[in-house]
């Protein structure tokens, strides 16, 4: 079955850093649009970034731009969130899920009815 499993959350201090991993099992993550996801205790689910193709075109939310980067493993099947200088704000569940690339577009990466499939989530809390 095609599955996407995220990885790496946990619990870090502001301006620590996180790598989030999200594996594939069952398709080649390649294929498709990978897009990170996040929601905050009593807050809407929001985009946070995405990877389509290989590495050709990426793209952040304002804020978590220069922070965050995003990259793709193919030999290993996986999709990174690196995250740095982290704050209190990034705190919240992380999915990643993924859509067929013809789908994504520069003003609408970040629309989660074009993603078919989602990981189950990893928990990163940014906390003193």
């Amino acid at each position: 079955q095609a599955q996407l499993v995220e990885s790496g959350g946990g619990l870090v201090q502001p301006g620590g850093s996180l790598r989030l991993s999200c594996g594939g099992s069952g398709f080649t993550l390649d294929y498709y649009a990978i897009g990170w996801f996040r929601q905050a205790p009593g807050k809407e689910r929001e985009g946070v970034s995405c990877i389509v193709g290989s590495q050709r075109n990426t793209y952040y939310a304002g804020s978590v731009k220069g922070r965050f980067t995003i990259s793709r493993d193919s030999a290993k099947n996986t999709v990174y969130l690196q995250m740095n200088s982290l704050k209190p704000e990034d705190t919240g569940v992380y999915h990643c899920a993924a859509a067929r690339s013809i789908k994504i577009f520069s003003s609408t990466w970040w629309r989660e009815d074009k993603y078919d499939a989602w990981g189950q989530g990893t928990q990163v809390t940014v906390s003193s």
